[in-house]
């Protein structure tokens, strides 16, 4: 299971098109001659600022379920939560999922991706209520409260975590099983959360290099 935003996705490459013909123009000279002037060099500077954006906010933000546990990757951290470190997963305003961190202190993030304002939010409460009171939800009512992409995304990741716990006979979850499988781990399962460094280093290296060149400029 792998989710994310589209629309940033879009708008991400349409800027990384945009900002690559430019800086073709700029130093190559497609629509008049090449610039290597200090306003050149720092525009070009600028270019790249905005590609490190579109990088980080449109198209590092992902959210994965595999076997294993839950990836998120916002624009500058990545949070890896195995399925036995989590403790619970919500899909309101943003999904949330909060989980044992390295330290086993609980610690929860929300993700970049599937926003939802909380407007969208009362209004898909309200039309599983209207359904529910016109007798075509009666079976389904808890199911559809809240069924927006986030409230959806969340139930995924919440079967796929069941699907993932050790069972016993009557089908309910096996403690027993899942303290041995944490044994034999070497420990109860902890999640992970790392600052991306080259997410850090698409937007620190072209503004550092920027505020050189103003400076540059201002003193020259």
């Amino acid at each position: 299971m792998t989710i994310r935003s589209t629309g940033g996705r879009v708008a991400a490459y349409a800027w990384l098109v945009f900002a690559a013909l430019n800086l073709v123009d700029l130093f190559v000279g497609i629509t008049g001659d090449p610039d290597y002037s200090l306003t050149t060099v720092t525009i070009a500077f600028l270019l790249l600022l905005g590609c490190g954006i579109a990088y980080t906010v449109g198209l590092r933000p992902v959210i994965v379920g595999d076997e294993a546990g839950v990836t998120i990757r916002n624009p500058l951290r990545d949070v890896r939560a195995p399925w036995g470190a989590i403790r619970r997963i919500e899909g309101r305003n943003a999904l949330t999922v909060a989980f044992a961190g390295p330290d086993g202190t609980e610690l929860e993030t929300r993700a970049w991706v599937l926003q939802t304002s909380p407007r969208a939010q009362a209004k898909a409460e309200a039309r599983a209520e209207k359904e529910a009171r016109k007798g075509k939800g009666q079976a389904q009512g808890f199911d559809l409260r809240g069924r927006t992409p986030t409230a959806y995304a969340a139930q995924q990741l919440n079967e796929m975590r069941e699907r993932q716990r050790p069972k016993a006979r009557s089908g309910a979850p096996d403690k027993a099983a899942k303290a041995k499988a944490e044994a034999e781990e070497e420990g109860p399962a902890r999640g992970t959360v790392r600052w991306s460094v080259p997410a850090v280093a698409s937007l620190a290296v072209p503004l550092v290099v920027i505020v050189a060149l103003l400076i540059a400029g201002a003193v020259g």
